[in-house]
């Protein structure tokens, strides 16, 4: 017997569900008698009542964002290839991939053994265009999208819904929030978004997506919030909202609109494996928008409060090990020196959970927070500390921008041959720090893993060659004899936490043999 296709047993079932209602309908009226048709009408009058108010505010909030909902257009001009040389990063050091989505694949500029040299010169990056959507936010002509559908643009061009045209004249991005204001050429009396409060909004909540999806404009679509607080790798400073109004490529830059027709966010991403929309989409809340445009229209970047500390989550078996009842806070893994932490005496291996009387759940909530809390000004920081509770003041002071480049690549061994000390229980071998020749770890004290075993304590804990071990626990290692006397106290059977660092920044691993 031939298998049905999953399209086939779809229809079927629906099928088979039609039949079985229409018998439960029947049944009712043969043993119970018939229903009044004067209840049938008032029922089926007040179910329409319903629908019809529903279609009512979708419309209404339809109505009134549409007019501020506008077409993005992006032009970038082709870049020929720097001249060949010994510098393989062209002239000046200049990356000829910086501002491309391969910048992150060649760090180094053009790889050995490769010639993007043409005739002529050089072919070097072909022209790019790209649509997208935005939300006028003012009537003399700014414009709230996102970076990622204006950056690097030479040319970017605005169109609204009555067939206006505008040329921009200025363009001012944050990359860390994935935003953007952009100010249009001699504009004014320009039809305008009300902004909502997304703190207000509720899992279950209806909204709208407006934008150009498949440069299909004005397109308008419905669904709920799906969830809040959502985090994405890519984009470091910013909680999405989430919906299943459909978003597709287009819809970036434009709103996310609540019944009452004020925007609520920003759409952004979507989670996808086919490039299109598959039920769910990603918004940046509209409150974080209002902070992130007023700096970017005020002083042309965004300046963030900053504490100077690496945080990381707390999963269940590191809040136990430093005797916490549950996990919620945000573990400081690092406290940079002459920073606002260190001046009031925040401490590595302390789990933050509040600031200013709001409460921290984790590493998001808390950079959220003290990002946008008043510079200079004093502050109320909630910690435990060896599982017990303590307040601190801190004094926030502005984001340098050096914070966010800081890593680098990983160490290069030179021959063997260095002082080494193996653990069998927690199957690892560390060396000095001084072994390598490339210094990636300048400024930390510590011992280098040179090897674990494949399934050992140390590999299940996702620990690998190359990472610097800091402390065992709270004791500072600088040497080998440092690490060997601090790990022989310990016991895989109990655990014991390691403070380490690697080319992406400090983190805590708890080594526990499992069972």
């Amino acid at each position: 017997m031939p298998t049905a296709s999953p399209v086939s047993l779809a229809v079927r079932s629906a099928a088979g569900g039609l039949i079985l209602f229409a018998v439960a309908l029947a049944l009712p009226a043969a043993l119970v008698g018939p229903v009044a048709r004067g209840e049938e009408t008032t029922a089926d009058a007040e179910a329409m009542a319903h629908a019809t108010g529903l279609s009512k505010a979708f419309r209404h909030a339809a109505e009134h964002a549409s007019p501020s909902v506008v077409v993005v257009r992006s032009e970038t001009k082709a870049r020929k290839a720097p001249a060949r040389g010994p510098d393989r990063r062209g002239g000046g050091g200049e990356n000829p991939f910086k501002g491309t989505p391969f910048e992150d694949f060649f760090r180094d500029g053009v790889p050995e053994g490769f010639d993007f040299h043409g005739g002529g010169g050089g072919a070097g990056m072909p022209p790019r265009s790209g649509v997208g959507s935005g939300v006028i936010v003012d009537a003399t002509g700014i414009v709230l999208t996102n970076n990622h559908v204006v950056e690097g643009a030479d040319e970017v061009t605005v169109e609204l819904p009555d067939g206006r045209e505008f040329k921009a004249t200025e363009i001012k991005t944050d990359p860390e929030s994935d935003l953007a204001v952009v100010r249009l050429e001699n504009a004014k009396d320009l039809p305008t978004a009300k902004l909502g409060d997304s703190d207000k909004l509720d899992i279950g909540d209806w909204v709208i997506a407006i934008g150009n999806p498949f440069e299909l404009e004005t397109t308008v679509s419905a669904g709920i919030i799906s969830g809040k607080g959502r985090e994405l790798g890519s984009i470091r400073r910013a909680k999405f909202l989430q919906t299943d109004a459909a978003i597709n490529p287009g819809n970036s830059g434009g709103p996310l609109v609540n019944l009452a027709g004020e925007v609520i966010g920003i759409n952004t991403a979507i989670a996808s494996n086919s490039g299109g929309y598959q039920g769910i989409g990603f918004a940046i809340p509209i409150n974080l928008a209002k902070w992130v445009s007023e700096q970017l229209i005020a002083k042309g970047a965004v300046e963030r409060g900053y504490l100077g500390v690496s945080i990381s989550p707390l999963d269940k078996e590191t809040a136990g090990e430093l005797g916490i009842g549950d996990k919620k806070g945000a573990l400081v893994t690092e406290v940079m020196p002459g920073t606002p932490a260190a001046d009031a005496g925040v401490q590595e291996l302390d789990v933050i959970t509040g600031f200013d009387d709001q409460a921290v759940d984790g590493p998001r909530s808390l950079q959220e927070v003290v990002e946008r809390s008043g510079i200079g000004k004093q502050h109320k920081l909630a910690v435990l500390r060896d599982g017990k509770p303590l307040t601190l003041t801190v004094s926030v002071k502005p984001l340098p921008d050096k914070v966010s480049q800081r890593g680098g690549r990983g160490p290069r061994k030179l021959p063997s041959g260095d002082e080494t000390y193996y653990s069998e229980s927690f199957g690892i071998e560390v060396r000095a720090k001084d072994s390598v020749a490339e210094d990636a770890y300048e400024g930390f004290d510590g011992v280098l893993v040179d090897r674990v075993d494949p399934e050992g304590v140390a590999a299940e804990a996702g620990i690998g060659p190359g990472v610097l071990i800091r402390k065992v626990g709270r004791t500072p290692v600088t040497s080998v004899g440092d690490f060997t006397a601090a790990l022989e106290k310990e016991s895989s059977d109990e655990g014991v936490l390691l403070q380490v660092r690697t080319p992406r920044g400090n983190a805590v691993i708890l080594l526990k043999k499992n069972g």
